[in-house]
């Protein structure tokens, strides 16, 4: 009977953080949920804490990559980026639809898919409409190229750490196996979305003047470049990302507030703090799951259909958590599937197929990834809005070839 209310209000919870009723903040809801769960017996205390503690990694990620987007955001580089990418398209809009998506691709990979939305996202809205053309579907391209190349490295979504958790390969064997499918994602999910707005690409853009990139900006865009190599070379030595992504994030705020003499303080106050609540709370609604049998059973039967069918069982397990991922919102639907796959001692073949459809499923709706509900905040607050079923039709699109490609080409690669 505990185990049945702890399965209901594990259900409640995660419906609470992608619906947010009543207007409250997602993390609300993880943290009633993981708090509940302890109050009624459905997980002691003390496995409580420890899957709090299990999710350091990522709360350090998190943490880094924050910094570092706030730096770069307040220092005008991203607006620097965006203006100029409007110049070089030269009154093409379609050109200026592939040098935004392009940048925007960049910045995933060395940045984060979070990074993108937060912070790319508001430089595109400013500069599309410094250029007099209609901002969505460049501002599409933030949303939908944020999880389309969130897998081409570990350091490109945090989710990539959960589903790794423990068992990061070193980032030879990442590329080896991941590399093709995500360049595949990419390229196809450009096509799909340029084909969806092609109707809406027919306006000009008017050349803009490009900000001067101040002291502070040439010093924060000199240390994201460093950090992203710091970043690539320790996953490299297959070593732990959470702390050295921290450590960049601290590092660059540090010289930045030195060279221009300003308090790194006021940074703390712009982070997105909820998250780590967040990420807190699902993580002990997950290890809930997980003592309640669910998480190891369904690792079980994964492991004895891998072994009968492997291929088939891991293509068939990506698709179904990236559709799930849009039910459930991709991060707890990637604990859970980092949780089963350690149950059922899966490969490697079934780990990268099932963050292939974490990552890449949640383009289909606006639920589906922590990264796409930030870019609907973003424009809400912008006074711009993204109904879910204008989402969905362009997700539609766009989202079903790339997952499939991505998917068939994993499985045809050895490993």
């Amino acid at each position: 009977m505990v185990e049945f209310i702890g399965l209901c209000i594990a259900a409640l919870a995660t419906a609470g953080v992608i619906l947010r009723p009543f207007g409250w903040a997602d993390w609300i809801f993880a943290v009633s949920g993981a708090a509940a769960v302890v109050l009624l017996g459905a997980l002691p205390l003390s496995d409580a804490l420890h899957a709090i503690g299990e999710g350091r990694e990522v709360y350090f990620f998190l943490l880094g990559m924050m910094l570092l987007a706030e730096v770069a955001g307040r220092e005008g580089l991203f607006d620097h980026l965006a203006a100029r990418a409007v110049q070089a398209a030269a009154g093409s809009a379609r050109r200026l639809f592939f040098i935004l998506y392009l940048v925007g691709a960049g910045v995933t990979v060395f940045l984060s898919n979070d990074t993108t939305v937060v912070v790319l996202t508001p430089a595109v809205l400013a500069v599309t409409r410094h250029a007099r053309v209609p901002p969505l579907p460049y501002l599409f391209t933030c949303a939908i190229v944020a999880n389309a190349a969130s897998f081409v490295l570990p350091i490109s979504n945090p989710a990539n750490l959960v589903i790794f958790h423990g068992a990061m390969p070193p980032l030879g064997d990442w590329l080896a196996r991941l590399a093709l499918p995500a360049l595949a994602a990419i390229v196809v999910s450009y096509l799909s979305l340029r084909w969806a707005m092609r109707h809406d690409l027919d306006t000009e853009p008017t050349t803009t003047d490009v900000p001067t990139l101040s002291r502070g900006g040439w010093i924060a865009a000199t240390g994201l470049s460093l950090s992203a190599v710091a970043l690539v070379t320790v996953s490299s030595w297959g070593g732990g990302l959470g702390l050295a992504t921290l450590s960049a994030g601290v590092a660059v705020a540090l010289a930045v507030a030195l060279s221009t003499r300003r308090s790194p303080l006021p940074l703390l106050r712009h982070l997105t703090w909820g998250v780590l609540p967040l990420v807190a709370g699902l993580f002990v609604l997950v290890a809930m799951l997980d003592r309640a049998g669910a998480l190891s059973t369904l690792g079980q039967w994964l492991g004895q259909m891998s072994a009968t069918s492997p291929r088939a069982t891991a293509g068939l397990s990506g698709t179904a958590v990236g559709i799930a991922s849009n039910l459930a919102n991709n991060l707890p639907v990637g604990l859970a599937a980092a949780a089963a796959a350690a149950a059922g001692e899966l490969g490697d073949l079934m780990r990268d197929c099932l963050m292939i459809g974490v990552d890449l499923g949640p383009n289909l709706s606006v639920t589906g990834s922590l990264a796409t509900l930030l870019w609907l905040a973003t424009l809400r607050r912008s006074g711009l809005h993204v109904s879910a079923a204008q989402f969905l039709g362009v997700g539609l699109k766009v989202m079903p070839p790339a997952l499939i490609l991505a998917l068939l080409i994993r499985l045809c690669l050895p490993g």
